[in-house]
């Protein structure tokens, strides 16, 4: 008897791969969409990139649908995404389509999926940014995908957006995760302040469980400060 059934966004993504292990590991039916496979999931959904973005809606929405065979979604966690400078001179219409695609198209493809296959009382959550809170000179496209995806989340978690009752639908909002990635190209940073992804994928697995979860509609910054992390509601 699996402990729950759950969607990972991104799933062949660093914290992605986290959040499948770690959700494995406690017993859960997990389905991975990426570009890629992770063979630790139950399913591999595809995203397309020959299609165009409601042709992916579709067929990821599908698909999830014929592997849940019946079954409801406990939590869709979608932490996909990707990050671009650049200000209005320079890279500004290329860097704002490509966050725009990474960030804002994922989040309303699980949106869609949460509208069909989550359960009554599930949770989805997308991914924000602290960064969005404010402007963002050095990174525009970035910021406004970010802000966009902030705007979802509060237009989802009011009446009639679509989502089964009682549904609980969250953004975080991270500053910097502690990926080996990010170790790579910030070796001299203080790693004491940042998020480990472990935190995170402990924290989907309870508010799968409907543990600890804020208030639909929050905006839940990820504050890390000597290796320890708060959750701040913005």
């Amino acid at each position: 008897m699996v402990a729950g059934r759950v969607v990972v966004y991104g799933g062949r993504g660093a914290l992605g791969a986290k959040c499948v292990e770690q959700f494995k590991a406690a017993g859960f039916w997990v389905a991975c969409i990426d570009l890629a496979d992770n063979p630790s999931a139950d399913v591999n959904v595809p995203v397309k990139l020959s299609e165009n973005f409601v042709q992916q809606e579709t067929s990821i929405v599908n698909t999830v649908g014929t592997a849940l065979n019946g079954e409801k979604l406990d939590g869709i966690f979608c932490v996909a995404g990707g990050w671009a400078g650049g200000n209005a001179s320079k890279d500004l219409a290329k860097n704002s389509e490509m966050m725009w695609n990474q960030s804002v198209c994922s989040s309303v493809i699980a949106a869609s999926l949460a509208s069909k296959h989550l359960k009554e009382g599930g949770v989805l959550q997308l991914t924000g940014a602290k960064a969005a809170l404010e402007p963002t000179s050095g990174m525009i496209g970035y910021g406004m995908a970010k802000a966009a995806v902030h705007h979802l989340t509060k237009s989802l978690a009011s009446s009639n957006s679509g989502l089964p009752a009682n549904s609980t639908v969250l953004a975080i909002l991270p500053i910097t995760l502690d990926t080996p990635m990010n170790r790579k190209w910030m070796p001299n940073a203080d790693f004491s302040t940042w998020t480990p992804l472990e935190f995170l994928a402990q924290l989907f697995i309870n508010w799968s469980k409907n543990q600890e979860r804020p208030k639909s509609g929050s905006l839940v910054q990820l504050v890390t400060t000597n290796s320890k992390t708060d959750l701040v509601i913005a």
